[in-house]
């Protein structure tokens, strides 16, 4: 592990603030040495398998569309099959939340799992750019590696990077897109160019530079771990009762220190480079590497395993195990309650949405036969996939003019139609009045819509302004 040097700028603290930082303020560089593993091998397995998710993705397709395309420019959001609409902002809503649920519950129960097997920036960093370091650099460290080979490992960085911002793009642009752009001139798509040159510097920078203090100083999850456990939450843990007093391997029956032998392997395997021996810490990623430097360790001096392992905060400090409690119940009953106004919204929503907007200048006028005349601006957005020929029809009594010929709407299209709706005087009640209209594809009823219209108060056969 290498240590930057103090900077004559910076004045000591007793203590290290954080564990990326040295006691002068400077950037301490972590170097992690590698702990082959049971842990690392399911990490490995677990994390090739997301690598592969996530290039191979794009290129599948479910009912026509593809699994995960985040479409920006057309405010189009397709899932696994279902394409939602930035106009949908209830299913919208009900989505992100469920997906923050499940996260706090998860986080709940098995604390960091996302950050140490399934986090982008991990799956990265630990298992392709740090061993590529590691097989570039050899041996020689940060510090110690000749210039030549530093500037190869940078180049390899740059060049993956490159492919990774490529692939990136395409869950944005879509595989088509993305290779009409690799196969032609920079020249033909510059704004595209810039997006994957300013993605693959991001990258470069993040891996190559920044790397833990990422996960350290810039992710918010981290610090919302207090909020998130509890001493019951699942966690990696030192057992202090079973290592202290930590001393050297001792010979002979008679013992006067613990398991704990203070080898610091568990300090120089971390990617964060904290000491897990001193309690949980914000900067812990979960990811295990402490627990199969020590339990190689143990193996080795002939102690069991486990003195560093996943446990609870409250076993470890010799309290019993709770399953159940309030978070753990409460989080899965909200996961339902959304996922279920999820589902009974994606069954309630049509292919046509109509949309009544609000138009400027007078709100109504009263006509010589005392019917109320209300301008009306109608958003008619087709959702579905071919085009579609609307006739909008208003319910019994009311006149709709404007709008009454038949709208053609392309695929993934909108318009909008300035129609004039006439009410009776009599259907306004304290100055509103609440109209039906509906959609018509054909003899097949699309979508049927309220719109509350304004208009005047009436009061002893006067008319009064609302």
């Amino acid at each position: 592990m290498n240590m930057a040097p103090q900077s004559p700028h910076m004045l000591p603290t007793p203590e290290r603030v954080l564990s990326t930082l040295n006691q002068d303020g400077s950037r301490r560089w972590i170097d992690p040495r590698s702990s082959p593993g049971r842990f690392l091998n399911r990490r490995r397995g677990i994390g090739w398998a997301l690598i592969a998710l996530f290039a191979a993705l794009p290129l599948v397709q479910i009912g026509g569309k593809p699994a995960l395309f985040l479409d920006l420019m057309n405010r189009e959001f397709t899932f696994f099959g279902t394409t939602f609409f930035a106009t949908e902002t209830l299913l919208l809503a009900l989505l992100v939340v469920g997906i923050f649920l499940g996260v706090f519950w998860i986080t709940a129960l098995l604390g960091r799992v996302w950050c140490g097997y399934a986090c982008p920036q991990t799956v990265y960093l630990e298992l392709v750019y740090r061993p590529l370091q590691r097989l570039v650099e050899g041996k020689h460290g940060r510090e110690g590696a000749p210039a030549w080979r530093r500037v190869l490992r940078f180049v390899v960085y740059l060049a993956l990077s490159f492919v990774i911002a490529n692939v990136f793009l395409a869950y944005f642009v879509g595989v088509e897109r993305l290779s009409r752009w690799i196969t032609t001139s920079p020249a033909q798509h510059p704004a595209a160019f810039a997006v994957v040159a300013v993605t693959t510097i991001a990258m470069f920078i993040d891996f190559a530079y920044v790397r833990e203090q990422m996960c350290t100083l810039m992710c918010p999850y981290g610090r919302l771990q207090s909020v998130l456990q509890d001493e019951h939450s699942l966690v990696i843990g030192y057992d202090a009762t079973r290592g202290e007093p930590r001393g050297k391997l001792e010979s002979g029956a008679t013992r006067t220190h613990g398991d704990c032998i203070d080898c610091k392997l568990c300090v120089q395997t971390c990617p964060t480079g904290i000491d897990i021996r001193g309690g949980l810490q914000m900067e812990c990623v979960g990811c295990a590497q402490c627990i199969d430097a020590c339990d190689a360790v143990m193996d080795k001096i002939e102690r069991p395993r486990g003195l560093i392992r996943y446990a609870t905060q409250a076993t470890l400090a010799g309290k019993p195990k709770r399953t159940l409690r309030p978070r753990v119940v409460l989080y899965p009953l909200l996961i339902a309650v959304v996922s279920s106004g999820l589902i009974a919204a994606l069954a309630k929503r049509s292919e046509l949405a109509v949309e009544f907007l609000r138009t400027r200048g007078a709100q109504f006028t009263v006509l010589a036969d005392q019917s109320i005349s209300t301008p009306a601006t109608i958003r008619l957005e087709n959702r579905a996939d071919a085009a579609v020929d609307i006739v909008l029809e208003p319910e019994a009594g009311v006149t709709l003019l404007g709008a009454a010929t038949a709208q053609r709407i392309e695929a993934r299209g909108y318009i909008e139609v300035d129609a004039t709706l006439i009410i009776p005087r009599e259907r306004f009640v304290n100055g509103r009045a609440i109209v039906c209209v509906r959609a018509r594809n054909g003899d097949r009823v699309v979508v049927d819509t309220e719109h509350t219209v304004l208009g005047p108060l009436f009061a002893g056969g006067v008319e009064k302004n609302p």
